[in-house]
């Protein structure tokens, strides 16, 4: 007989409401909302005064598996995601080697199912010559790929994509949703050049190098092209207040994220944390930064994602521009977000839909994303009225640190269910692989085509 396991009392976040009401897991799965409190089950949960949401699904991240383990790895990365109530997540292709393959896509697959304590997916880097691999690539099992991935700026080994009949090629010839990394590098190079002459850069400056305009320009170049192509496409890590005016333009056929970095942090912080808060896109101002809290109220921006992008302490802490960019996020979004609600910017069902329900339907991500009986029992209790540091000695990201540690929050996971099975509870999180490959749905068309 399949394990059956009953939260019972916990205030759950339904599609449109919460209710306090049981809920039974069997088989790794959700078997009934609603169950009576007296259900047969195997292990029954006390929930009361608790509230449970759908796992957290992150659609960006990187865990530098293979060929940069030093900064993080599958595991390591995918327990960070289970303590911080994160079940599901979609790694991007920059690493050593590139996946720019099916064959190399296909090797990342059986790599996470030997490693992965969370569910997983890899996106298909695009390259200036693979187009052919891109239009191979598709969502069947054992080699599927939510989508393929452009580094229009900001790219490593041959990534970048800045090439105009190149990125038409791309966004005429193949089928999978895009995502991009939209940063014009001419704009980029330019800003640089004209900093240096000025004299030595410092972090300061990485925020006038990487500036407004290479945001908005290559995000207005990659929403041209989708939308002449009819092509899905998403933007990663949106960061100006200017993107969020043309993203709520075309918010009928173009979906995008905000980051916690940007959500949370701005130019100010530099002073404070030093290359510790440089990332790519750059930090920009406070006015940015309530723009994209507004963006998501209003759905311009549909989710939340971390980009996590470890490095470790000793590399952070060379002298710019010898640092790179980065910040780890898995284990402390959640409680961030969490935070906000306690605050009154936010609600649980916001939250649910930011970076739960949203990301399934984005990426056409076959039964998870909600509450409902038959969906995959990928779970979050959360405590509301709990308190803690963020520490860096707690972080189980191998890189050992975060750019919110000593930041007080309220409202924090107290135990993770990855397909039914526990993967965190009472401090501790799963160390056997019990993550499974997710599965897509290539005919269910997004975003705009699944609301309800």
């Amino acid at each position: 007989m399949p394990h059956r396991t009953l939260i019972r009392g916990a205030t759950v976040v339904l599609p449109g409401e919460l209710a306090r009401t049981g809920v039974l897991i069997e088989g790794g799965r959700i078997a009934a909302v609603g169950a009576p409190p007296h259900s047969r089950a195997d292990e029954v949960v006390d929930a009361d005064g608790l509230h449970l949401l759908p796992g957290v699904i992150d659609d960006q991240v990187h865990f530098r598996d293979p060929g940069l383990t030093h900064k993080e790895d599958l595991h390591t990365g995918s327990r960070a995601c289970a303590a911080g109530g994160v079940t599901s997540f979609l790694e991007m292709p920059n690493t050593v080697p590139q996946t720019v393959t099916v064959g190399a896509l296909t090797e990342k697959l059986a790599r996470a199912a030997r490693r992965c304590v969370v569910n997983y997916g890899f996106y298909i880097g695009a390259t200036a010559g693979n187009l052919a691999e891109l239009k191979r690539a598709g969502r069947t099992p054992g080699l599927s790929t939510p989508g393929i991935k452009i580094f229009i700026g900001s790219s490593t080994g041959d990534m970048l994509v800045d090439d105009q009949e190149r990125l038409e090629e791309i966004f005429a010839e193949t089928t999978l949703p895009i995502t991009a990394h939209c940063e014009d590098e001419a704009t980029v190079r330019a800003n640089r050049a004209r900093l240096k002459a000025e004299g030595p850069l410092t972090v300061h400056d990485h925020s006038r190098v990487r500036d407004h305009r290479a945001a908005v320009t290559a995000t207005l170049r990659a929403i041209d092209l989708a939308v002449r192509h009819r092509h899905r496409f998403h933007v990663l890590h949106v960061s100006t207040a200017d993107e969020v005016e043309i993203l709520a333009a075309h918010r009928d056929f173009v979906t995008a994220e905000a980051c916690p970095h940007h959500l949370f942090l701005d130019t100010s912080d530099y002073a404070r944390l030093g290359t510790l808060a440089q990332m790519n896109p750059s930090l920009k101002t406070a006015a940015d930064r309530a723009a994209l809290w507004r963006g998501l109220i209003d759905g311009a921006i549909q989710i939340v994602a971390t980009d996590h992008a470890p490095h470790t302490l000793e590399e952070k802490e060379a002298a710019y521009p010898a640092s790179p960019s980065g910040v780890p996020a898995v284990q402390v979004v959640l409680p961030l977000m969490l935070n906000e609600v306690n605050r009154g910017r936010c609600s649980l069902g916001d939250i649910a839909c930011w970076m739960s329900d949203g990301p399934a339907r984005i990426w056409d991500i076959v039964g998870k994303g909600r509450i409902e009986e038959g969906r995959d029992a990928d779970l979050v209790l959360v405590d509301m009225s709990l308190v803690r540091e963020v520490r860096n000695g707690e972080q189980l990201t191998k890189c050992g640190w975060s750019p919110w540690h000593g930041t007080t929050l309220q409202g924090w996971p107290v135990r993770t269910w990855v397909g039914g099975r526990t993967v965190f509870a009472n401090g501790r999180v799963e160390t056997e692989p019990v993550g499974r490959e997710i599965t897509f749905d290539h005919g269910r068309g997004g975003y705009w085509a699944t609301q309800t």
